[in-house]
């Protein structure tokens, strides 16, 4: 609809309903032989991003999200909750924090600090703190003149390096209101050991709160919470590789045909997802935010049989699925097919399916954090009333923002403090823009106009293809390697060999294998000390596994897969749509 003022035409906005969707995952990083924490993510995310968003959501009252919990990140924020209430704690970064003398640590723990304490983006989490980063100088100083070198650095030196990596990894929002970050950052260096634990407690005392404060704004109604399949399996691979070639069809595939029992296994890592949830949280899930996007027909009647309402994916695979639907038709415009609910034809036509808008969400991804965080917020606003005064009258758009809710932040200043502040007050005022989440859009309409889709190709939301997880030399080496141990650990399953407890123990550890994030980091394009962490993480799971059934471990389960060699943009974290 159009009036005329003068010589300008002014085009009115239709309302549209805007859901933004924050997902939260780490793989598992503990080894279940040792119940060590093989890397840190998994805390440091805890108390920088997950603090962080869940105290914007806090600000802003008014501010409705989607926030997608993975059940094994859930799992191990529970893990170091209970290790801060107990004192023994099971992260090799953490007791060393906590170390009262470093000049008696081994030269492991030496090289673990030296190796850990500079993982960050410098630019952002380093140079705005000059004496962090008069610890770096003095490190690549004495590294310049040979490894051995390293070895006059001293325990104060450990000490103040300890402590200025986890204050680089606090929060903004802690940084803003806590004074014992604000202490430590003033004094500079010199940290005692009594400083060191006074760290230490504040970072056991935000991770056992998170769980509780998404918890809260999720009872009042100011969020969803929805679930992924439990350790973040990659479902349609797991039932079917063949459905990569929904997207690539000349995608190379591993030697095995299938994964075997795929169809079972992804049933059972939903169903643990959806327990965990509802004791967790108190209410079961509506939705289920699939691992990476990654849907294909028969993961759909997976959830449609467990009662899941909803689901959703990337705007390439909405494209590619038009596609093969409607053969003969040209794709029309996206504003005209994207902003819409959906339902695939079939036994998953209970499942409500949402599309994210690829743009907005890589501009949040990967854009905005070289903008002036007003002027992002802004832009973001401005995009989604352009796509509103775009919409045909009645059309009622939904528009989805989806992306990962802890690693842009790493690349944007104070965290995205200022950008989601911005954001979110402007939302929070704003007369057209109706922020829902998707349990609240669909339970306020009697009759959601769903278009139907007859055909979904298979896809996820990197590229619409699997290719992320399959097809390359090695993670298809990988798949083989998988496949190989599910093949023991059913024979060896209903051989009758292992105890209750002893086949609990190995189940587990199966599902962490099942991850899709050990494909995510193999390849020469990523950064090789992430593919070696990965690697070898992968591969201990699977040795694990062996030892679990009682089996030798096979020569190619002891042998890297995978080298890496890659400077990927945001170090490989996350990947653009397109």
């Amino acid at each position: 609809m159009a009036r005329k003022r003068s010589n300008q035409v002014y085009i009115e906005m239709q309302p549209i309903n805007f859901v933004l969707l924050w997902h939260m995952h780490q793989p598992d990083y503990r080894n279940y032989e040792t119940g060590e924490f093989m890397l840190p993510w998994v805390y440091l995310h805890a108390i920088k991003d997950y603090t962080d968003m869940v105290s914007h959501l806090e600000a802003h009252p008014s501010m409705k999200a989607v926030v997608n919990f993975v059940p094994v990140l859930l799992d191990q924020l529970e893990d170091y909750a209970a290790q801060f209430a107990t004192g023994k704690i099971r992260d090799p970064l953490l007791r060393l924090l906590a170390t009262p003398d470093l000049e008696q640590v081994s030269a492991s723990d030496r090289l673990r600090v030296f190796d850990s304490c500079f993982r960050s983006n410098h630019v952002t989490m380093m140079q705005p703190y000059p004496a962090y980063k008069r610890l770096y100088d003095m490190h690549e100083t004495l590294r310049g003149h040979g490894e051995a070198e390293l070895a006059y650095l001293s325990a104060q030196y450990l000490a103040d390096l300890l402590v200025w990596y986890h204050l680089a990894w606090t929060g903004e929002s802690v940084r803003r209101s806590n004074e014992t970050v604000v202490r430590l950052m003033t004094q500079g260096g010199g940290f005692s050991h009594a400083d060191r634990v006074q760290l230490l407690g504040l970072i056991g005392d935000l991770i056992q709160g998170l769980i509780p404060r998404y918890r809260k704004l999720a009872e009042s109604g100011q969020i969803e919470l929805s679930t992924t399949p439990h350790y973040h399996p990659l479902a349609p691979l797991l039932i079917d590789f063949s459905s990569a070639r929904d997207s690539m069809p000349n995608e190379n595939l591993p030697v095995e045909p299938a994964y075997p029992g795929g169809r079972g296994r992804v049933a059972v890592h939903l169903a643990s997802a959806i327990e965990s949830h509802t004791r967790r949280f108190g209410i079961r899930p509506s939705g289920v935010w699939p691992a990476e996007g990654a849907v294909s027909a028969p993961f759909l009647e997976i959830l449609a049989e467990h009662g899941c309402q909803w689901s959703a994916s990337g705007e390439a695979v909405l494209a590619n699925s038009l596609r093969h639907s409607y053969p003969n038709q040209h794709l029309q415009d996206r504003g005209r097919y994207l902003y819409r609910p959906y339902r695939v034809q079939g036994k998953a036509d209970s499942v409500t399916c949402f599309f994210r808008d690829e743009k907005l969400s890589d501009m949040i991804g990967f854009e905005y954090a070289k903008w002036f965080g007003r002027d992002a917020a802004e832009h973001l606003v401005h995009s989604l009333e352009d796509i509103g005064r775009n919409a045909l009258p009645g059309e009622n758009p939904v528009v989805s923002v989806i992306l990962d809710g802890e690693n842009a932040w790493e690349y944007y200043p104070y965290n995205g403090y200022y950008f989601l502040n911005d954001l979110y007050e402007i939302l929070e005022n704003h007369a057209s823009i109706h922020v829902t989440t998707y349990r609240d859009y669909i339970t306020s309409l009697k009759h959601i106009d769903a278009a139907a889709l007859p055909v979904l190709a298979a896809g996820s939301w990197v590229y619409g293809t699997f290719s992320t997880w399959i097809g390359d030399r090695d993670k298809n080496h990988a798949w083989d390697l998988l496949c190989a141990a599910k093949h023991s650990y059913d024979l060896v399953m209903q051989s009758g060999r292992l105890s209750s407890e002893e086949m609990l123990k190995a189940e587990r550890q199966l599902a962490s294998c099942e991850s899709s994030d050990w494909f995510w980091w193999l390849g020469d394009y990523n950064p090789p000390y992430v593919v070696s962490s990965f690697d070898q993480l992968f591969r201990d799971n699977l040795a694990n596994l062996y030892g679990l059934l009682k089996l030798p471990t096979p020569k190619t389960v002891l042998e890297p897969i995978s080298h890496g060699g890659g400077t990927p943009e945001s170090g490989g974290t996350m990947r653009r749509a397109s």
